[in-house]
């Protein structure tokens, strides 16, 4: 019997990746053993004795990493410690961007599948974390900057007088964009977005937004919906048309990302100078870079009376929810991935880095 290990995260993170639900299921239904380190679940307020009733057992961090076949969480959280023979690691680990975080795993005996890597395919849908994650980093990023905001984002008639509706300006339109789009409409404020892939201009239209296109823009199939790099002549032209809409808008979400790329730079300092005092910024793709070029990545920072808030893991701060979306997103991965009888099964071959310590992703080795 296969055996699935639980360890905590690290003290920032809030959300786990496997509830007490799908603990129980992967019992009941895949037939694992689950062991969990103690106060695994005590960020989201769940004790260790729900754990225990759903069927799992307590260990030792150090037992944990010897005897389990595969190792649930969402950040890295291996330090070089004795490992089963033939470990898998299963996490959200961004290592396209961060390739230091491979040191630790490489010349081990550990295979390692980094859930951000997963093709993002019609079958995997219910196995997929970066949706799950950018739909609540979208929604969040809205309150967070109508919360902050000097002004109120609908349009409000008093007897003292009307109070005309914020311009919200959202930079991507993928499921980040496209939710903080739906979220802001319902707010009551004017919404503009900007994506470069033109496949997006009917989503955005049919959120009741209006849709910032700049010709010229160069797709891939092969992207798997993501943005590509794009030409110099076409980056200025970009540049000059969103500098205008930029200036213009109260609050700007920034969700623009190229997987493994440093973020594009859509918000220069000058556009930033030029915005009304009091406007606001949030930018998710601040881990990476930012969109803006002031963004700090983990801060709030301010520049002419103008907030910027870096953050790209503002699902954290929806921890109950952003676990409870994981808790499923894993459960699937682990169904498909101890029920998959295929000699080349392309979900797996897509999320799979290393294969008992050897980088085997074709991303890793080309580069």
């Amino acid at each position: 019997m296969q055996t699935i290990g639980l360890l905590k995260e690290p003290n920032f993170e809030t959300r786990v990746c496997l509830l007490p639900k799908e603990v129980e299921r992967m019992v009941k239904e895949l037939k694992t053993n689950v062991v969990f380190e103690a106060g695994y679940g005590s960020k989201q307020l769940v004790p260790d004795e729900t754990y225990q009733n759903a069927g799992a057992e307590i260990a030792q961090k150090e037992s944990i990493l010897k005897e389990s076949d595969f190792i649930l969480s969402i950040n890295t959280v291996y330090k070089g410690q004795e490992l089963k023979t033939n470990a898998s690691f299963i996490g959200i680990f961004n290592l396209l961007f961060h390739r230091d975080r491979l040191e630790n795993y490489l010349n081990t005996p550990a295979s390692v599948y980094s859930l951000d890597l997963l093709p993002r395919t019609t079958l995997a849908q219910n196995m997929d974390v970066l949706s799950s994650m950018a739909s609540l980093s979208g929604y969040k990023a809205v309150l967070k900057a109508a919360e902050l905001f000097h002004g109120i984002l609908p349009m409000f008639t008093t007897a003292a007088g009307t109070l005309k509706p914020a311009k919200v300006l959202v930079l991507g339109a993928g499921v980040a964009g496209l939710q903080a789009i739906a979220t802001a409409k319902r707010l009551g404020a004017v919404v503009e977005a900007f994506d470069v892939r033109t496949s997006a201009k009917e989503e955005v239209k049919s959120l009741g937004a209006k849709f910032i296109e700049v010709p010229g823009y160069k797709e891939s199939e092969s992207a798997g919906g993501y943005a590509v790099e794009q030409s110099q002549e076409y980056l200025q032209k970009q540049k000059a048309l969103m500098k205008t809409h930029i200036e213009a808008a109260s609050i700007v979400i920034c969700t623009a990302n190229i997987p493994g790329k440093k973020a594009p730079v859509l918000i220069e300092k000058e556009s930033v100078e030029n915005m009304v005092p009091g406007a606001v910024i949030v930018d998710l793709a601040a881990e990476q870079g930012g969109n803006c070029e002031l963004s700090q990545n983990g801060k709030t920072s301010e520049h002419f009376g103008v907030k910027i808030v870096g953050n790209s893991h503002l699902a954290r701060e929806l921890s109950q929810a952003a676990s409870q979306l994981l808790s499923t997103n894993y459960f699937n991965f682990m169904k498909h991935l101890i029920n998959s009888s295929k000699a080349n099964d392309p979900l797996l071959e897509g999320c799979m880095v290393l294969k008992n310590g050897k980088l085997v992703h074709p991303l890793f080795i080309e580069s």
